[in-house]
């Protein structure tokens, strides 16, 4: 976990792909990994030559129990590695898991304006379903939230 709690710092640190704005310690990162694993979804990291070098994961998309076969994917790659296809074979790895533990569908919510991850989704089926504009605040600037889906069956 210190090495995902390392490439989640980064992002929190410098960029708009997260609305966080302190970057959570490594105890903190273990306690959000417990639920996922909790409800039998997949918390999924890739390594290359002995390095953590990116990690995703399923989470139930929203609290109310009807949303159960529903699952959000959070998928974060050390920024050296973006472009080498480490995020997209994570995202297929973690769309195959969610299919086999029977969920329904897979959502993505994309915080400001993610170039990468729009094009990683929508390589893996993925469709924009909805876009909230000034969703959030980040750097003193208005951020947007586009939300992206794909079934899963």
């Amino acid at each position: 976990m210190a090495d995902v709690t390392a490439i989640y710092a980064q992002f929190v640190e410098t960029s708009t792909a997260t609305f966080e704005t302190v970057a959570p310690d490594q105890s903190e990162m273990s306690r959000r990994r417990r639920p996922v694993l909790d409800r039998g979804l997949p918390y999924l990291v890739a390594e290359l030559e002995g390095y953590i070098v990116g990690f995703c994961y399923a989470s139930q998309f929203r609290p109310r129990e009807g949303y159960r076969f529903t699952v959000e994917d959070s998928i974060y790659v050390r920024p050296d590695c973006i472009g080498h296809g480490v995020g997209k074979m994570l995202l297929t790895e973690l769309i195959s898991e969610c299919r086999e533990r029977g969920c329904h569908s897979m959502v993505a919510c994309i915080c400001g304006v993610n170039v990468p991850s729009v094009a990683l989704h929508t390589s893996l089926g993925f469709q924009e379903v909805g876009l909230l504009p000034e969703a959030g605040n980040k750097f003193g600037e208005w951020l947007r939230l586009l939300i992206m889906q794909r079934p899963l069956r």
